[in-house]
């Protein structure tokens, strides 16, 4: 190709140049790059293996879990992110860790989107310059080493003397009305945590267009996971200018069992920060939850109520299945509202962002067991990217919340909607054209038998049948799933060379210790942790000899491999207790999974 300019938008401050690193796929930070080294693990992605470090990364968006912001500003502030990011459209996960960065820490790493057109013409230039008028020139070969050498290699410090470009970002955004709350907020009269915080908040309203805050009727944080010492770093800095909550709090889980992990035999160098991270928000006043399932709790919002929620599953729980209103917030934005009590006025926030754009219709397997849920949802959101999908075809399935939650996670984990709407189980989509909002779909998908076991197969990829551990729980189990799993293992043997391991809330613990669910699965040897989840849990939870794993989890199978480096089985639940007491994997493909002339011309 030869040498181009094409004008993007800058989403933050700063320039840079460097050789481009390119892929039409988008990319989710967290447990999609490994903080400390830069490398591309997620073992699905077209990158993997690759080192973003120094590189100008190019990528349509973010997708998958909220906690991308908070693995983006680890890279940033340990040198070993990328030194621009370019991507198709405006994403707010990413885009709020380089916020984060450049607010909190004094670090810029320019952030641009170039939309699709020019985007498309990346894919074949070596060499990228980022400018901070957001435009980017293209060049199909690097400059010569000398010019290289001055490149930079790592995030800048910022200048005390901004110019106009950054101030254009900076400020407030045009044409945006604030209350004298909030001006008396930014102007830094109600402290300088929520000052700060109010920063922050206004640079999310103005990437996202919206003209004025709303009011907020509740929290769950997502930033107390633990993603090395600047997440500490954040949260410390905020409890130093004494940061306290405005909203009531909960929190997501966190990186260790809070109460447990010495005896869990967690190395101290990991697991004091991480508990640490945890109490910092305890102490800005939110409640110790440690859930990613808030939904499972007395809190969880009504339909119609503006919550800010973080944590993707738990977000388009909310949004899909309990009709509150609620952005996928990213790490970081969710303490600055809950702090602030004010959250942007666009997204979902607005009834006419929560309509679908694409229909999905889908088969309903005969016989089908609740693996084909999270199949289902991974394989969704695949389809949808970032539009809001409707199904059709399930509208006799009788969808329990434990199946939705099921398809909500795997969902979230592959597409970066903040909702789906399934005809006849969902609140807004008592038929189709309701969820579509009256407008025919900008594009229609038949999803097949057969496309279902590709996605199976690339969940459940071990060709090894002995299974070493059993990871059940992500998201968190909830009591339903706590009684299912005891009837299931109840007067049965664990076989003596694979472990079971199932992480839950503390409150629903405690609901089934009262129902007597956890004296059996205790019983039978499973290993109950509360707090963390297991996207967080490493060696030793996860044995270190333990080289395969088998769970019902939609989202883990998609994790698993790049976060542990052990291979997966995915299925049922049933199927997860019948290898606890076997030990070995069953068949590649359930049953109900298998194509026959009936199923495959059935109607959705």
């Amino acid at each position: 190709m030869q040498a181009q300019a094409i004008q993007g938008e800058a989403l933050t401050s700063g320039s840079a140049e460097g050789h481009l690193l390119f892929s039409d796929t988008a990319l989710s930070f967290w447990g999609g790059v490994a903080p400390t080294s830069g490398e591309v693990i997620d073992r699905h992605h077209p990158l993997s293996g690759q080192i973003i470090t120094g590189k100008v990364l190019a990528i349509p968006n973010g997708r998958g879990s909220c906690t991308g912001s908070s693995v983006l500003m680890e890279v940033i502030l340990n040198g070993k992110g990328p030194v621009a990011l370019v991507l198709e459209q405006a994403d707010e996960i990413l885009a709020l860790g380089a916020i984060v960065a450049e607010l909190v820490f004094g670090r810029a790493l320019p952030v641009v989107s170039v939309g699709s057109a020019a985007f498309a013409s990346l894919r074949d230039a070596a060499w990228a310059q980022v400018q901070a008028d957001g435009q980017v020139c293209l060049s199909d070969q690097a400059p010569s080493a000398s010019v290289q050498a001055a490149t930079v290699a790592a995030p800048s410090e910022l200048s005390s003397a901004p110019s106009a470009q950054d101030a254009a970002i900076n400020g407030v955004p045009a044409g945006m009305q604030l209350s004298a709350q909030d001006q008396e907020i930014l102007a830094g009269a109600q402290g300088k945590a929520r000052q700060v915080a109010m920063q922050i908040v206004l640079r999310m309203a103005r990437l996202q267009g919206a003209t004025e805050l709303i009011d907020v009727v509740q929290a769950h944080i997502d930033g107390c996971i633990y993603t090395g010492s600047a997440s500490l770093r954040f949260a410390q800095q905020l409890c130093a200018w004494g940061a306290q909550v405005k909203v009531p709090t909960t929190l997501n889980s966190i990186s260790v069992d809070q109460r447990r992990w010495r005896a869990l035999g967690i190395d101290p160098v990991f697991g004091e920060p991480a508990s640490a991270l945890g109490q910092a928000y305890v102490d800005m006043g939110a409640q110790a939850s440690y859930t990613c399932a808030p939904y499972l709790l007395d809190t969880a919002p009504l339909a119609g109520e503006h919550i800010v929620w973080a944590e993707s599953n738990a977000v388009v729980y909310a949004n899909s299945v309990l009709g509150a209103y609620t952005a996928k917030y990213a790490d970081f934005l969710d303490i600055c509202i809950a702090l602030t009590g004010r959250a942007p006025k666009a997204g979902c926030h607005l009834p006419g962002n929560r309509y679908a754009t694409l229909r999905i219709d889908v088969p309903a397997p005969q016989g089908a067991d609740d693996a084909y849920y999270p199949l289902l949802g991974y394989h969704v959101g695949l389809l949808c990217g970032t539009q809001i999908p409707v199904l059709c075809g399930l509208e006799e399935s009788g969808l329990t919340s434990d199946d939705m939650k099921a398809f909500g996670a795997a969902f979230a984990t592959s597409s970066a909607a903040p909702m789906f709407h399934i005809v006849g189980a969902t609140p807004e989509a008592p038929d189709a054209a309701t969820a579509l909002g009256g407008k025919a779909p900008v594009q229609t998908f038949t999803v097949s038998l057969q496309d279902l076991q590709h996605s199976w197969r690339e969940l459940s990829s071990s060709p090894e049948p002995t299974v070493d551990l059993v990871a059940l729980g992500n998201p968190h189990f909830s009591a339903t799933e706590c009684h299912a799993l005891a009837r299931l293992l109840q007067g049965r043997q664990r076989h003596p060379a694979t472990q079971t391991v199932l992480t839950l809330g503390r409150t629903v613990k405690e609901q089934a210790r009262a129902n007597g669910d956890i004296a059996v699965l205790e019983a039978f040897g499973v290993n109950l942790i509360t707090d963390t989840c297991w996207c967080m849990l490493e060696d030793p939870v996860v044995p270190v000899a333990a080289r395969v794993i088998m769970t019902n989890s939609g989202k883990y199978a998609h994790y698993a491999p790049g976060l542990t480096g052990r291979q997966v089985h995915f299925g049922s639940l049933a199927a997860c207790a019948d290898t606890a007491c076997t030990g070995q994997a069953p068949p590649a493909l359930p049953a109900w999974l298998l194509p026959s002339p009936a199923t495959e011309s059935a109607p959705a």
